[in-house]
Order: structure tokens, then sequence, then C-alpha cells
């Protein structure tokens, strides 16, 4: 009978690719004492990085059921320089829960570190402050959506 740490347990990279298509991570590591694993997949050319700045100035293709609100005729330029963008990969939500209030909503006055949404990454939830005070413009992902890092997720003027 041979012990676990000569052969590699198929069921746990199974597991974890698992983990990987549920989140839309694109990698994920587990270390436990000297037995090290990771898990990666290419991401779609969608998110790719080389991706020219202006590309996150407007918000992403929604769909028509579920409206974003933009900047009233903002020039780009001002969207990005004013967005706060994602400090991690994960999910977007904008309430506490589902049925809650959001954290903020378009035209509505912040103050720095005040929470304007969360997102959850590895089953935790972690809330993302304003950086500054002014007032939200514009809202540029929708509730539950997987978000990259970098991108731009509330515009505040």
């Amino acid at each position: 009978m041979t012990t676990k740490k000569t052969g590699i347990d198929q069921q746990l990279i199974r597991d974890l690719a698992g983990i990987l298509n549920d989140t839309n991570l694109t990698e994920i590591e587990v270390e436990l004492d000297d037995f090290k694993v990771r898990v990666s997949r290419q991401a779609p050319a969608v998110h790719a990085v080389a991706a020219p700045a202006p590309a996150y100035a407007a918000p992403l293709p929604l769909p028509a059921a579920a409206p974003v609100a933009s900047p009233a005729g903002g020039a780009p330029a001002e969207a990005s320089k004013n967005a706060v963008p994602s400090p991690m990969v994960g999910t977007a939500y904008l309430a506490p829960s589902p049925d809650a209030k959001p954290f903020v909503e378009v035209g509505q006055a912040v103050k720095e570190g005040q929470t304007l949404l969360i997102i959850e990454a590895m089953k935790t939830m972690n809330q993302i402050p304003s950086p500054r005070s002014g007032t939200v413009t514009a809202i540029l992902v929708e509730d539950a959506q997987p978000v990259e890092y970098g991108m731009p997720l509330v515009v505040i003027e």
C-alpha cells in the first residue's frame, strides 16, 4: 500500500479545478506541510491585461434587463480617472444580502472609508471602501458580477 505523499491526490486536483470554475478564478494554490499543488487556467481573451486603458472607461456590455448607470455626459477619460478599481478578483455584490438595500446608489454622496460594495473571494466577503469623499456618478458593475483585479467598479466625482 502506498502513502499519499508518493502519489498525487487526483480528487483534490479535480476539486480545486471545480473551485476555479465556480469562482471564475484563474489560479488556486494549496499548501499542506511539504505538499504543494497549484491549479491554473488561461483567462479568457475578454479579460486580457494587454487591453488599452480606455477599454474600461465605459461599463461592460450588460443584458438589457439590467441597466447600469453611467456618467451623465462625462468624457470616458474622466470616468477612468475617477473610477474606483477592484483590488482583487472575485464576485461583486452591491448589497449586504439579496433582499437588502444597496450600499450606494448613483447620485449619493459618500465619505472616505464608506463601504461601496463587497467582493467575495474564496468565500470571504471583502468590503470595498471609498478611497475619497464625493458623489457616486456611476456604478459600473451589476450585482453578482465577476470582477477582475483593476477593473473599475464605481465612479466617484
